[in-house]
């Protein structure tokens, strides 16, 4: 019996489960016949049974799985199809939802192929529809588009040129411009890169939106016109304007007055050659021919401004400021301005200047004559009043000693009285007509000045001894500081001036006291004289150096007849010496003038020894609002060898620092009483630091919250508080 054929060719896997199982089943019968038909001594028989039982086990086993397979893939053969109605009526509502959307829509995917687009893309463009399907690719697109006779190009552009410059534009991930079709319609198109690389683009009809803006920029332009011509007509110059081709576009009447040219003449689009021969005819052009006119008209952009003078008619003539400039677009715009009154006056005046000037000749004249006059005068003067000092000094001279003889102890006091009040008289008389001498001689310039070294100390200190008993007489304290320096100027001169200075200065001084001092000031010395007296005006300050002029009304000719400034003014002029003023009203006054020194000053001679040798040639700011304060304490520094710069302000000190350019080594500061003005001392403190660096510091009175490391000097101010600051700030650096 031939071997059984393998159930894997008798049966095609291709073949439907069902089919499948029934050729199984025939196959199950078909082996079951043989077996029982068959006879088989050695048990052959029986083996073939069992083979077919387990057969039938096997061939009831796959049955079974190829039924759960067909019902798994009928299970998914039913979700496939529920799927592809679901993808379906996607893509249905997909189509729907932009095909109702009013703009051109299509997508394009990350190749760049054409997915899908609705029946407005392409709007206008009615040659495009038949090729827009699925899988277009965008070059090929943007292509028929470039060549579709319905799209209006720009001007210049050819279509590959367009294509080539939509296509650089694909490349960004946002594009938007706008593209004119034929029959004046416009599209907006707008192109959007999205993150898988797909690309979505949007055609919008705007054609309304152009239209309406055409339409408006239309009504700005005419309402810009309108203001341009009632601008032009209420210029009081004639104003023409012409095109890139020399073509009138533009003028006012004002023009047609001013060039004599008839209003019909003035038409739109007039050439300028014509209007030029027009107006030159009967013109007289200034430093300019009509023929450069012209040529400078025609010359190609740009081109300078151009500016001349034009002249019309006889009596009355016409004279026109012409001013041609050239305008953005290539066009030029020309200005007339009648001058003709501005001309007029410029002649008038230059005839009224003529007159003037003659006027101011003959004046001239007569006030170098009146001069010569003056001086005449002057001179005559000068010699009356030398002649009339030196005639008057003889018998004054007498008298003086006629009243010494007459002096004796066996005279009654009454008459002893009288005589030293006749001897106070005539020395009163001596130093007037002294001082009139001086004034003679200075105002004559003949005064014999012989200038050389001269020591300031030993001069102060004569003056010194001269004056004390003055001082003493009348209460005050009289007090100059000793100084070791050597200055330039004549001695006489010199001397007389620090005489009339002390001595005006304790003639005016009631109470409190006179203080004689220098400071150094480079290579110049300045010598100072302080007293407590009522101070002078500011109005009064330059007043007080003129003859005969005294603020105390109520001196008597004893205390002298207001000369001894005059003299001062004069003989420091002469010298060349500096001479200043500073006062205040009821704080006193400072005169001070400035010796150039013939070595480096030395330092002031110290009244006691220096407390500590740390203190010399260092330099200290003083701000200190009270002017006695500030001298006290200027003077006690200076004792120790100090350099004080002392000022009334911190403002002040600021500007002394930047004047002389030297950083002090320490600073004693006073703010006052003022609580409203803390903030911005506290401020102006910080500003000085910042730039200068930190400095020992100390403050006199209350402290400040924001400076708690400064020392605070108490008030009343202790002479050694000061002196143990100064010394730990200075050994400390």
């Amino acid at each position: 019996m031939a071997p059984p054929t393998p159930t894997h060719d008798l049966i095609n896997p291709d073949d439907p489960p069902a089919y499948q199982r029934e050729k199984l089943l025939q196959i199950a019968d078909a082996l079951m016949r043989r077996v029982e038909q068959a006879t088989d001594d050695g048990g052959a028989a029986y083996t073939q049974f069992q083979r077919a039982v387990l057969l039938e086990d096997q061939v009831r086993e796959r049955t079974r799985d190829l039924e759960r397979a067909l019902d798994l893939l009928n299970l998914s053969n039913a979700r496939l199809a529920e799927a592809n109605r679901a993808t379906e009526a996607a893509r249905r509502n997909l189509s729907n939802a932009i095909e109702t959307v009013q703009e051109g829509f299509a997508l394009f995917d990350s190749k760049d192929a054409l997915v899908l687009c609705n029946s407005r893309f392409g709007m206008f463009l009615r040659d495009l529809a038949p090729v827009l399907h699925p899988g277009l690719s965008f070059d090929d697109y943007v292509t028929r588009v470039s060549l579709s006779p319905h799209l209006t190009l720009p001007p210049g552009d050819s279509p590959a040129q367009w294509a080539a410059r939509r296509l650089r534009q694909h490349h960004e991930r946002h594009v938007m411009f706008n593209a004119r079709m034929d029959g004046d319609h416009w599209v907006q198109v707008s192109e959007h890169r999205m993150p898988d690389g797909g690309t979505v683009i949007l055609q919008t009809d705007v054609t309304d939106i152009i239209r309406l803006e055409r339409q408006e920029r239309g009504k700005m332009l005419d309402a810009q016109a309108k203001l341009i011509r009632a601008t032009l007509e209420h210029l009081n110059q004639g104003v023409c304007i012409f095109d890139a081709e020399q073509r009138l576009v533009g003028w006012n009447r004002k023009l047609g007055n001013l060039l004599g040219i008839p209003l019909p003449r003035l038409r739109l689009g007039a050439s300028f050659d014509g209007l030029l021969d027009r107006f030159a005819d009967g013109a007289r052009f200034r430093d300019i021919t009509r023929q450069a006119v012209a040529d400078w008209a025609a010359t190609p952009s740009p081109r300078a401004a151009l500016r001349f003078t034009v002249e019309r008619g006889q009596a009355p003539l016409l004279i026109l400021d012409v001013y041609a400039q050239e305008m953005p677009n290539g066009g030029f715009v020309i200005s007339f301005t009648d001058i003709t009154a501005e001309r007029d006056a410029i002649a008038a005046l230059s005839r009224a200047n003529e007159t003037l000037e003659a006027r101011v000749t003959e004046r001239t004249m007569e006030l170098e004559d009146a001069a010569l006059r003056a001086e005449r005068a002057n001179a005559t003067r000068a010699r009356f009043v030398a002649a009339a000092s030196h005639d008057l000094l003889q018998p004054l001279s007498a008298a003086r000693l006629f009243v010494a003889a007459a002096e004796s102890d066996t005279l009654a006091p009454d008459t002893r009285d009288a005589l030293q009040k006749a001897q106070s008289a005539l020395d009163s008389v001596d130093g007037i007509l002294g001082a009139l001498l001086d004034i003679s001689r200075l105002d004559s310039g003949k005064a014999a000045v012989s200038s050389g070294p001269v020591d300031l100390g030993a001069m102060l200190a004569q003056l010194g001894v001269e004056f004390g008993p003055i001082a003493a007489a009348k209460g005050l304290r009289f007090r100059i500081r000793p100084v070791q320096a050597q200055v330039i100027s004549d001695p006489s001169y010199l001397r007389r001036i620090l005489q009339n200075l002390i001595s005006n200065a304790l003639r005016y001084t009631a109470s409190g006291g006179v203080l004689v001092g220098v400071r150094p000031r480079g290579r110049m010395i300045q010598l100072e004289v302080w007293d407590s007296g009522p101070g002078i005006a500011e109005d009064d300050q330059e007043a007080v150096f003129q003859e005969f002029h005294r603020l105390n009304a109520r001196a008597s000719a004893s205390d002298g007849m207001g000369l001894g400034l005059a003299i001062v003014e004069r003989a420091a002029a002469l010298l060349g010496h500096p001479l200043g003023l500073k006062s205040r009203l009821g704080r006193g006054s400072c005169f001070l003038l400035q010796l150039p020194l013939t070595a480096p000053p030395a330092s002031p001679a110290p009244a006691t020894p220096a407390p500590q040798s740390a203190l010399d040639s260092k330099i200290v700011l003083l701000v200190e609002p009270d002017p006695e304060l500030r001298r006290a304490l200027s003077m006690l520094m200076e004792k120790w060898g100090i350099s004080v710069l002392d000022t009334e302000s911190m403002g002040d000190a600021l500007a002394l620092i930047d004047e002389i350019g030297i950083t002090p080594d320490a600073l004693i500061l006073d703010h006052g009483t003022n609580g409203a003005e803390t903030a911005d001392f506290q401020k102006q403190i910080q500003s000085f630091t910042g730039r200068f660096g930190p400095l020992p510091l100390a403050l006199i009175g209350a402290g400040l919250p924001g400076l708690a490391q400064a020392t605070r000097l108490a008030k009343p101010i202790d002479a050694r508080a000061v002196q143990s600051f100064l010394s730990a700030a200075f050994t400390e650096s």
